[in-house]
């Protein structure tokens, strides 16, 4: 039995959805474009099993930096 990972785009709505609620001050298309950026530098990764922890630790790398500039 194999493990089905979840679409791109269900990836990137479930981090965008725990992020929201972290950036009160920034739009969520904001967070959401941000994630769906971050989420394209790793498409080309070979090993997917770490690919959304990655995601979510760069985007909030970013987030942190854009709040910090609102």
């Amino acid at each position: 039995m194999t493990h089905e990972p979840p679409s791109a785009e269900q990836t990137i709505a479930d981090i965008s959805d725990r992020l929201t609620p972290r950036y009160p001050d920034l739009p969520a298309d904001t967070i959401r474009t941000v994630v769906s950026a971050v989420y394209a530098e790793f498409s080309d990764a070979k090993v997917r099993d770490f690919v959304e922890v990655l995601v979510e630790k760069q985007a909030k790398k970013r987030l942190k930096v854009l709040q910090a500039q609102a």
